[in-house]
């Protein structure tokens, strides 16, 4: 038989539906496989006797004929996502033990098409980093290494490392992530597979640990760009609970997978060519406008002037929504509380102890910019240059450019404490690329392009019109078709 965790959601899929084996079976492969790698601190809990009754369920349901779209096809869920009866952290100590009574929207519609729950998956705390190293329970390992023989552990990208980690080693067939400013996106081309952040208001946030509201939005990791459409479709719907959510209908995703894009006109911005690109980035993203070149589509060379702006906007206006997010979290009401010998004692001692140092420097930030004598100076000013970014992008497309071409990242993973330790805007500056599409609100996906000179992946993004996902799964699938899928060898 196959090895079943090398197989895609999508033919998974269909050889549970041709009874070629069994969801338990399945099951039962990818739980061993998080139990052999475990060095990767992928997982911070696994579920492995839900995953076989819910499975069993699935076999069940395929004996008579039936069976949801995501019937026993087993998942892993980033432990930002509430689920209900299963411990929740956000990956914080703040919130260590917390069991919530409730199921978030998202993992609620994968429930109800049938999909397994493996377990939670790893992440920055409170979803505050772009390594995966800010976590309570410790870093995630990517499962790639560079060629040089330094044998140096890499980063996976982040917040949503443990879901991309997973998914590139084949813990589990696809996962669940939360992008707020690139961290589906920049976890996905660290390791070398497909993420989506779709519409803001596509998928609702309802039932998931917040960071800055105006720019949450969970997505689905998967190794082809067909999975991360199949994935959406079940994760996507309308929900009365989260007002900004669209009541739109939910396209068959995976239709758009594979047609034609002859004729779209692709924007290629001038701006996002930065001084001291690293030529491997340079050259995927002429390589990956040649891919859609042959296909058909037509290049052009568009502006986005408030580009340069992006990156301390986003990191006023994200630090500024945390502080407000996160005060409930004080030592009254749930989660983590250490006595004092008064309420502000208490206050103080259960923050500081809750709360590790990334986010305790993003509460400070916010708290800054929304004090009085401030607000003007930096928050209300950097919502206006949210504006003007959401508009040169609006401009683009009025001007008929369907997508927009660039990399996702300015360079391949990097080795664990090998950044921002010193200076943390060192760290800050990965999300150079992606920051812009949350602070407008569109949808964006990151595909595998290629490979750098230490054999580490690489990704190119593409950013679509509000809503348009079926265009960014077309152009994405013509990129994945043209370059190939990568995987990391195993040494773990």
């Amino acid at each position: 038989m196959t090895d079943l965790t090398s197989l895609t959601l999508a033919q998974a899929r269909e050889a549970l539906r041709r009874r070629e084996f069994s969801a338990i079976e399945l099951a039962e492969a990818h739980l061993s496989a998080m139990e052999k790698a475990r060095a990767l601190n992928a997982f911070v809990l696994e579920t492995p006797e839900r995953a076989r009754a819910v499975a069993r369920a699935a076999d069940a349901q395929f004996a008579k004929g039936e069976g949801g779209p995501l019937a026993g096809l087993p998942l892993g869920v980033k432990d930002l996502f509430c689920t209900a009866g299963v411990r929740t952290t956000a990956c914080s100590r703040m919130l260590d033990n917390f069991i919530p009574t409730y199921e978030s929207t998202v993992t609620a519609n994968l429930w109800r098409d049938g999909a397994v729950l493996l377990g939670k998956l790893n992440n920055d705390e409170f979803a505050m980093g772009s390594s995966n190293e800010t976590s309570y329970f410790g870093p995630v390992v990517s499962p790639w290494r560079r060629r040089d023989g330094s044998n140096a552990r890499l980063v996976p990208g982040g917040s949503s490392g443990g879901s991309a980690t997973a998914v590139a080693a084949r813990l589990c067939l696809a996962a669940t992530g939360t992008d707020t400013g690139g961290s589906i996106r920049q976890p996905a081309a660290f390791c070398g597979i497909v993420g989506l952040k779709p519409t803001y208001g596509r998928c609702s946030r309802w039932g998931i640990v917040a960071f800055a509201s105006s720019l949450d939005q969970a997505g689905p990791f998967g190794r082809t760009v067909r999975d991360c459409a199949i994935l959406l479709r079940s994760m996507a719907g309308h929900d009365a609970r989260d007002t900004p959510l669209v009541d739109l209908p939910v396209p068959d995703y995976e239709k758009a997978v594979g047609a034609s894009v002859k004729g779209m006109r692709i924007g290629i911005p001038k701006e996002y060519r930065m001084p001291g690109m690293a030529a491997d980035i340079e050259r995927l993203w002429h390589q990956g406008a040649q891919w859609l070149t042959d296909a058909g589509a037509e290049m052009v060379e568009v502006s986005l002037p408030h580009t340069k702006y992006a990156l301390p906007a986003y990191y006023i206006v994200a630090p500024a929504e945390a502080s407000s997010n996160l005060a409930r979290y004080d030592g009254v009401r749930y989660g983590l509380r250490v006595p004092g010998r008064d309420v502000i004692e208490m206050y103080e001692a259960t923050r500081a102890a809750g709360f590790g140092r990334e986010v305790r420097r993003r509460i400070m930030i916010g708290t800054y910019v929304l004090s009085a004598g401030y607000y003007d100076a930096y928050y209300l000013r950097a919502q206006k240059v949210r504006s003007l970014i959401k508009r040169d992008f609006e401009t683009c497309f009025a001007a008929g450019i369907d997508a927009i071409l660039t990399p996702t990242t300015p360079s391949a993973a990097f080795a664990a404490g090998e950044k921002g330790r010193a200076d943390p805007i060192e760290m800050y500056l990965n999300d150079v690329f992606t920051v812009t599409v949350n602070m407008a609100g569109l949808p964006a996906i990151s595909v595998p392009g290629g490979l750098d000179a230490q054999g580490l992946p690489l990704g190119v993004q593409l950013i679509g019109r509000p809503f348009a996902e079926e265009t960014l799964f077309a152009l994405g699938e013509v990129i994945e078709r043209a370059a190939g899928r990568f995987s990391p060898e195993q040494w773990w």
